[in-house]
């Protein structure tokens, strides 16, 4: 078996996509599904069942993965202890937006001065889309409000994030009517569930809706007095120029999750992340 017919395996394993795989190595699908029958015919043995939807893997192929994570791990590892000039360890991250704006770049400018010899990317999406990419290996861990896959990940680190109602410094929130509220638009943000809750709670009048993409224009639209959001606490004390910001602080915290797959073996650089984030107070 040869490295390079195990991460074809890999991706279209985790994939369970023929074509999928092949779109994100950018080779054609025939190259992969050749590949994938070599290898079955070098081990005799199939690993994969065809389906109308792409392919899942047989018990055979089950096996064949997990052993795959860790040769691939162990090589990867092996490469940055033989020559870490060229090859240096990778360290993945995942975070949605509300995360990456200041928790991250606060943690990594600590764990990154003892752990210089780290590579580290931070990946932003929705949180469904993080999930999705931690399950199919393309990233280490992540950061994660809400924890849906309890069976695949477990949680090694959490701490407490405060909320906070922003408004324009001219707004009066006590005003029921015509308010306007600016929301994420992943209808999985749990920033946005919390604007539209306290909107019924506190019986807003019809308010207006309007979504964004990224948290930079929801907090642009409330400095141009477009109308009033939930924030993270660091994110709205952070920025100088929010002090023509109304603050309101919210009674409660949501926890926050840094969440691994359940797997024996690990990266090097993700244990030491995780070492690193355990070294902190618990819930912080």
């Amino acid at each position: 078996m040869e490295s390079h017919d195990l991460r074809i395996f890999k991706h279209v394993a985790e994939l369970q996509s023929i074509s999928k795989a092949a779109e994100l190595l950018g080779y054609v699908q025939p190259n992969i599904s050749q590949r994938i029958k070599g290898l079955e015919e070098e081990l005799g043995t199939k690993l994969f069942a065809r389906t109308n939807r792409g392919v899942t893997l047989t018990d055979e192929g089950k096996v064949l993965l997990e052993y795959t994570h860790h040769i691939l791990l162990l090589m990867d590892e092996a490469k940055s202890k033989v020559n870490p000039s060229k090859w240096r360890e990778s360290l993945i991250i995942g975070a949605p937006q509300t995360i990456s704006a200041i928790k991250i770049p606060q943690l990594f400018s600590s764990f990154l001065k003892e752990n210089k010899h780290i590579d580290v990317k931070v990946k932003t999406a929705t949180n469904r889309k993080l999930q999705e990419m931690l399950s199919y290996g393309e990233i280490d861990g992540l950061f994660l409000i809400r924890t849906a896959n309890r069976s695949q990940f477990e949680t090694v680190y959490s701490y407490l994030e405060k909320m906070v109602l922003i408004s324009p410094e001219y707004h009066g929130i006590e005003e029921k009517g015509n308010q306007t509220l600016l929301i994420n638009s992943d209808p999985h943000c749990v920033y946005r569930d919390k604007l539209l809750r306290f909107s019924q709670e506190n019986n807003f009048d019809q308010p207006i809706i309007m979504e964004f993409d990224s948290l930079e224009s929801i907090l642009q639209a409330v400095h141009d007095g477009l109308g009033i959001s939930i924030v993270p606490a660091d994110v709205a004390y952070s920025r100088k120029e929010l002090q023509v910001f109304q603050y309101q602080e919210l009674p409660e915290a949501i926890q926050i999750d840094f969440v691994i797959r359940k797997r024996k073996l690990k990266r090097q650089s993700l244990k030491q992340f995780i070492r690193f984030l355990e070294d902190r107070s618990p819930l912080e």
